[in-house]
């Protein structure tokens, strides 16, 4: 007799509901992209009890016949695919013809639609069984209401979180798929109480206000790029806007949302070395692309996608992101408020322009030309005679009325929200010839700003931090991560090349390794060289190193060498391109002034200047800020001269 039976139907619907319905987001999540693919241009939805008891989306797309309203609930039943042809186009966000059947056999759904105005249909389903179809009045459009989710799998409900948890799930989805589809106003309510509203007027500016609040979305960066097979448009976060996790990147190919670790990671690269070891940006990316070139039939809830000539796509999304920050002025602000008038200083003038160091010398408020400095442990008398004059420096305001974004942005049941948002994002403000970067702005132009303003030094604090002012405020400079980045490329460009000149080392370095280790080492000698280790055989598992490039820092030759050759032999392969990255940065920390040491005012000098001269002179290669600028307008705010 046959142990192998066929399942029914309806069994066969519940399992499949355990891949497609996860939680009552995964319902949402398929009913409104069933709205989206029905060219729906107002979509309403309504959640009880975090969807655990009710959801209802109604929308005012094409809606269905009698009988599409019977088949769309049996399984593969579809409208978007014809044959396997059609497989490898996919342009809707929906085409397997599971997600109806798998959510009504696990819940009550009444259906009601209608191709056009007046007459309709409803159908009422339990548990996937057909219960009843009547006509009924309705306008042109679709509503699906699922109630008691999960009633027959008390397992899976036994697994749901509590409802604020599913709550911030379905908000999630919603917010995702509003950013991906501007052109269409979206309603949320849960429990009767307005979650959210975008009224579709196609600008994707205000879902990035409502998702990721004003102050976030006013800091981001419109960019794009081309190429042949690929277009990418979207918005960054500025480096100093970051967060711990990768759920801030929102990624959609072709308006379907999907996650993909390849293109977060070609994202990470193109913010290279401007964000701290373990933070993340905020981006929202949309990529276009011949349906041909991606596989979205990959995982059930096709968020999982695969890529044809995901190298170039990697490539041109890292470049586009790199294009962006380069040379653009990205020193983080010291902010309280925003200033509601117009001030004028009562400050005299006192410029820096065409001011030799000579010159600033006589300007200091304490002489730095001898290697003594000031103890940290000031008396009354040193701290009046170290002072600086605050009325030496000039500061002229143009500041525009002040805007309070929280209150907004909290205020959601506010009718005129959107028109506000729309008007705030629309101003832009300008202090003291500094750019703020607001969330309309174009594609940005690469030659109109400074990257690093000269600064000219007052002294150091603690022996750490340089302080250093000019004509716009005051700043604040790590001065290790400043030496740190000036070694970085230095380092990192040597690495680049098969050393010329070596120095032969007084004592060889000899070490052992595995047979195994030996197989590795001898298989990448040749790369080895270009990162400057010329390793030689010297017995079947021992290597004697007998020289390295001049330009390896001093002292430091055999820790060096001995960390880059572990690190190869701990890793079991070897990236180049990466090997060369890790050992700029290792080098550039090593051979970096530390803290707590005081340098002479030369010695600032010419730390300064070559940081205006680095390519990226505003973080260091792990991402910390490099400089931070105070504003004569937040120094005056602080002492109270202007209110």
């Amino acid at each position: 007799m046959s142990k192998i039976k066929k399942l029914d139907e309806i069994l066969a619907n519940q399992i499949a509901a355990g891949e497609v319905v996860e939680r009552p987001a995964s319902v949402v999540k398929e009913l409104l992209e069933n709205a989206i693919d029905a060219n729906s241009t107002r979509i309403s939805i309504e959640i009880s009890d975090g969807g655990l008891s009710r959801i209802y989306i109604s929308d005012n797309g094409e809606g269905m016949s009698k009988e599409d309203s019977i088949l769309a609930f049996e399984r593969h039943a579809t409208s978007k695919i014809k044959n396997e042809n059609d497989l490898f186009r996919i342009r809707t966000l929906g085409f397997r013809g599971e997600a109806l059947p798998s959510i009504a056999s696990v819940s009550y759904v009444t259906v009601k639609t209608a191709t056009e105005e007046g007459l309709g249909i409803e159908t009422i389903l339990k548990g996937g069984v057909l219960q009843s179809q009547i006509e009924i009045a309705k306008s042109k459009g679709t509503s699906i209401e699922v109630s008691n989710l999960f009633f027959n799998t008390p397992a899976r409900l036994k697994y749901m979180r509590t409802v604020q948890t599913e709550l911030s799930n379905i908000t999630d989805v919603v917010y995702r798929l509003a950013l991906a589809n501007p052109s269409i106003a979206f309603d949320l309510k849960h429990n009767e109480k307005l979650m959210f509203r975008s009224n579709g007027n196609g600008d994707a500016r205000q879902i990035l206000a409502s998702l990721y609040g004003l102050q976030i979305a006013k800091n981001m960066v419109h960019f794009k790029g081309e190429s042949l097979d690929f277009q990418i448009e979207g918005y960054l976060s500025m480096p100093e806007f970051t967060r711990a996790t990768r759920n801030y990147l929102s990624l959609y190919v072709n308006g379907r949302y999907v996650k993909h670790y390849g293109v977060n990671k070609s994202i990470s690269e193109g913010y290279h070395t401007l964000l701290p070891i373990g933070r993340f940006p905020i981006v929202a990316l949309f990529i276009k692309m011949d349906p041909q070139l991606v596989d979205v039939n990959v995982h059930p809830t096709k968020q999982e996608v695969r890529f044809s000539k995901e190298e170039q796509l990697y490539t041109l999304i890292t470049e586009s992101i790199k294009k962006v920050f380069r040379g653009r002025s990205l020193i983080p602000e010291i902010t309280r408020s925003t200033p509601k008038e117009k001030v004028i200083s009562e400050q005299s003038t006192f410029s820096f322009e065409h001011t030799s160091k000579e010159e600033f010398d006589k300007k200091l408020p304490f002489s730095l030309q001898s290697d003594s400095y000031p103890s940290t442990e000031y008396s009354a008398e040193s701290t009046n005679e170290n002072k600086t004059n605050i009325d030496d420096l000039q500061d002229t305001l143009h500041i525009e009325e002040s805007i309070d974004y929280e209150s907004l942005y909290f205020n959601k049941s506010n009718s005129n929200l959107d028109q506000e948002v729309t008007n705030i994002v629309q101003n832009k403000t300008n202090h003291q010839n500094e750019e703020t970067v607001l969330i309309n702005e174009t594609v940005y132009d690469e030659g109109n700003i400074d990257q690093l303003p000269p600064l000219y030094p007052i002294g150091q604090m603690h022996g750490t931090y340089i302080i250093a002012q000019n004509e716009n405020g005051l700043y604040l400079i790590d001065q290790h991560a400043a030496q740190e980045r000036i070694y970085y490329e230095y380092f990192k460009e040597k690495i680049g090349e098969i050393a010329s000149e070596l120095q032969t080392l007084l004592i060889p370095i000899t070490f052992d390794v595995s047979p195994e280790q030996a197989i590795l080492l001898d298989q990448y000698h040749d790369e080895l060289q270009e990162v400057g280790l010329f390793i030689e055989k010297f017995g079947s598992n021992s290597y004697v190193i007998r020289e390295h490039p001049n330009w390896f820092p001093d002292g430091q030759e055999e820790t060096l060498i001995d960390e880059m050759i572990q690190e190869l032999l701990k890793r079991g392969t070897i990236n180049i391109k990466k090997l060369r990255e890790e050992k700029a940065i290792m080098m550039s920390c090593k051979a970096s002034i530390k803290a707590n040491q005081y340098i002479t005012n030369d010695e600032i000098f010419s730390l300064l200047e070559s940081l205006r001269k680095s390519t990226n002179p505003f973080t260091c290669p792990h991402g910390r800020p490099i400089v931070i600028h105070f504003s004569s307008y937040e120094l005056e705010k602080m002492f109270k001269r202007v209110m």
